[in-house]
Parts: structure tokens; C-alpha cells; sequence
């Protein structure tokens, strides 16, 4: 038996794929710590998983007003990086600390690349630690960093060069935090002013059929697949099932843990372009607020809901975009910031939906007419039917399991 803790610092998409490894894990005879908001708590208790909570909670950040700048960055690294520094770093060393203290006793640390956490308490701990990647990080000549679309059109030393500098601008901004914190509480050396990448194993929690593995990713990076936490048991309130069965399928709508400056202007808008689009919906809501042609849900399992739709319309996340892939039906991503615009563009390039439509850009016709290509293109149907079945074939939590047993070897 094997002491493991894993990091899921972010919002619930980010924690659901922790929680599904960790589940897995704990079958097995894994004692397993979740590293993360308070506000996950049932969740982690539901898989059977000690939680070591955080103080910061991703829902409350992202209400605040510095919250509303960072959602409204959109895709420049710059402004993404250095918000979360803004946000992050009055509360830095309390976090520090925090994570520090849930990894005494661990035998393995896993993690996400922000901070490279895990490499600096392995370390300290001697352990072995890896990184968790939620998208393609690890530097590439095939493509940019989903940061950088402006590479998109240069070639490969170009788009490889964007790691580096979005790596660059992470480290800088990280530096003054991480080094003193390496050099006080975990007695390490301060790493360089040029921070660089540790070579340490990677679990890419992406699909390869969504992700192809490029020739020039390393033998340290394993493309597990997604890790998927479903809820079979699961069963719909009333309310829900009636809706699904009094007409067609239905499209749902909903922006995950992202917070729209006016979300009431918002609401009003997405109903508009369901009704202009000719669809029932199912959105994202206070359940009062539900009439005849909308339903308005809080929370529904999205392997229960999204194989159930017509299609389905929301922030681009990375959880949520693998949850309508899977599911087989049509997307339509409407990205904030950061790399929801990226996972927005592998959908169309999938031809899985249509191309994104940036939230600052959402209007009601243009919704409505992105809404209307999902539901009616057949090959764009066919499409995400085929990526469904390819996704549902693989076992990413099964095939991460194999990789966290030889790095405990």
C-alpha cells in the first residue's frame, strides 16, 4: 500500500479527473490524499479520499473584481500569468504551506505544472513526484502553446519557442514566491533568474485521438487518455426527466465555473438564441427561472446529461470539452480565457462543432446560428459520434495507474 497524494488546485473541472485516479487508486488499497478547495469536500469523500483543504476557494476568486479582469484576458499569457499572480499572491506563502504540510508521509506526489510544486517537495521529500498535464504543455515544434495562437503561422522553432517563453513568463512571475519558499521552509537552492522545465515523468490527461502525440514529445510524457469520474448511480430529479421526455433533445448551455460580469444580461441572451435557433434547452441556472422551452439545472452529472442532448454549448474547459467529446454530440465552445480557446479550435478542427465563438463576441444571432450548425449538420454529427466511440474506447485511468506503479517501483 502506497501513501499518494495528488494536487488538484483549480475549479471542478480540474478536480473531477484527480478524484476519478484517485478513486481508482483507493480500490486498489491507495491511501490517497486530494489536495483542494474545501468546496470539493463531498466530492473527495464520495471516492473514498482523504482531502487536505486549501484556503482559497476558485469560486470566490473568480466573482472578485480581479477574478473579472482575468476572465477578460482572454488568450495573452502576459495578462493570464499575471493574474494569477495578482490574485494568488497575497495568499502565496499560506498556500506554500498548506501544500507543503498535505505531502508530509507521501510516498508519490502528482500535480499540475503550475509552480512545479510536486518537483520542489519531492525533492525536498525525496519522493518521486510527476506532473499532471490538462493540456498539451510539454514543448512541441508541431504546434503552439494553446497560450500562443499567433505562432500558429510560423514554423516549428517558432511554436517550440512559445513554451519556452510562456514557461519563461510563469517562472518570473512564480520566481519570487517559489524561491524563497525552496530556500526557507524546504532547505533546496534557489533555482536561476532563467527558470527551466524539469525532465520529470508527465501524465497528459487528454486523449490522443483529440491531442495526436507529436514525434517530438519525450519518453517522460505519457498520453494516458482522460480519467473520467462517472456517477452511474445517478438519478435525475423529476423535473429533469419530464422535460427529456416531453419533446426532441434538447441543447445544453452552461459556462461551468466561469462567472460573467452581468450573468443575468447573460441568461437572458442564451435563452434568446435558443428560441431564435429553434431548440429546447437545458441551461445552466436557478431552477425557478425554468419555463416551457428551458429547463434551468445546477448541478447534473455531465456523463449523465450530454450524451442526452442535441448538442452542447459551453466555456471550452478542458473537463468539459473531454465531456462532450465523449459523449458523442455536437460542441459549440464559447471560450473566456486562457486555454479554452485552444480546446474550442480542436473542436472544429475535429470537426466535431463549428469554430468558437469568444464569449466577449456573443451576441444572440451569432449564438443562435452556431446553435443551428450544430443541430443540423449531419457530418458534423457523424463527426463527434465517431471521436465519442474513440474516447469511450480508452481507459486513461487505467493506463495512468500503470504509469504511477513504476514510478513507485
Amino acid at each position: 500500500m502506497s501513501r499518494i497524494v495528488i494536487f488538484a488546485a483549480g475549479s471542478r473541472g480540474d478536480i473531477q479527473p484527480c478524484v476519478a485516479l484517485g478513486r481508482a487508486l483507493r480500490a486498489r488499497g491507495d491511501e490517497v490524499r486530494l489536495v483542494a478547495s474545501a468546496r470539493y469536500a463531498p466530492m473527495a469523500v464520495a471516492a473514498g479520499l482523504e482531502l487536505a483543504p486549501l484556503t482559497a476557494d476558485p469560486t470566490e476568486i473568480l466573482e472578485s473584481d480581479a477574478g473579472q479582469e482575468l476572465l477578460a484576458g482572454g488568450r495573452n499569457p502576459v495578462k493570464f500569468l499575471g493574474g494569477f499572480r495578482r490574485i494568488l499572491g497575497p495568499m502565496a506563502e499560506r498556500l506554500l504551506a498548506e501544500c507543503f504540510d498535505a505531502c508530509k508521509g507521501a510516498d508519490l506526489i502528482l500535480g499540475p505544472t503550475l509552480g512545479f510544486l510536486p518537483r520542489h517537495i519531492g525533492e525536498h521529500l525525496r519522493v518521486p513526484w510527476a506532473l499532471i498535464h490538462f493540456q498539451p504543455s510539454e514543448p512541441t515544434g508541431a504546434f503552439p502553446h494553446p497560450f500562443v495562437p499567433q505562432a500558429r503561422a510560423l514554423g516549428p522553432w517558432a511554436r517550440r519557442a512559445s513554451f519556452r517563453a510562456v514557461d519563461q513568463i510563469a517562472w518570473q512571475l512564480s520566481r519570487p514566491f517559489i524561491n524563497p519558499w525552496r530556500d526557507e521552509s524546504l532547505g533546496l537552492p534557489r533555482l536561476p533568474l532563467r527558470g527551466r522545465r524539469p525532465d520529470g515523468p508527465v501524465l497528459a490527461c487528454f486523449s490522443p485521438v483529440v491531442v495526436p502525440r507529436p514525434k517530438d514529445w519525450g519518453p517522460n510524457l505519457h498520453l494516458t487518455g482522460y480519467w473520467f469520474l462517472d456517477e452511474p448511480e445517478w438519478e435525475p430529479p423529476k423535473e429533469l426527466a419530464e422535460f427529456l421526455a416531453a419533446g426532441s433533445a434538447p441543447v445544453y448551455v452552461g459556462f461551468g465555473s466561469m462567472v460573467p460580469k452581468d450573468a443575468e444580461v447573460t441568461a437572458l441572451a442564451v435563452r434568446a438564441a435558443l428560441k431564435l435557433a429553434g431548440v429546447r434547452g437545458i441551461v445552466q441556472g436557478d431552477p425557478a427561472s425554468s419555463d416551457e422551452d428551458a429547463l434551468a439545472v445546477q448541478d447534473v452529472p455531465h456523463s449523465w446529461l450530454f450524451p442526452r442532448m442535441a448538442a452542447v454549448v459551453h466555456h471550452g474547459g478542458a473537463g468539459t470539452t473531454a465531456a462532450g467529446l465523449r459523449a458523442g454530440v455536437p460542441t459549440v465552445v464559447c471560450p473566456f480565457f486562457g486555454d479554452q480557446p485552444y480546446w474550442g479550435e480542436r473542436v472544429a478542427a475535429l470537426g466535431a462543432g463549428p469554430k468558437p465563438l469568444p464569449f466577449r463576441a456573443l451576441t444572440v444571432p451569432r449564438l443562435a446560428s452556431k446553435i443551428r450548425q450544430a443541430v443540423q449538420e449531419q457530418k458534423m454529427a457523424d463527426r463527434a459520434n465517431d471521436l465519442g466511440h474513440q474516447i469511450r474506447a480508452e481507459d486513461g485511468v487505467g493506463q495512468a495507474r500503470q504509469i504511477i506503479d513504476s514510478l513507485l517501483r
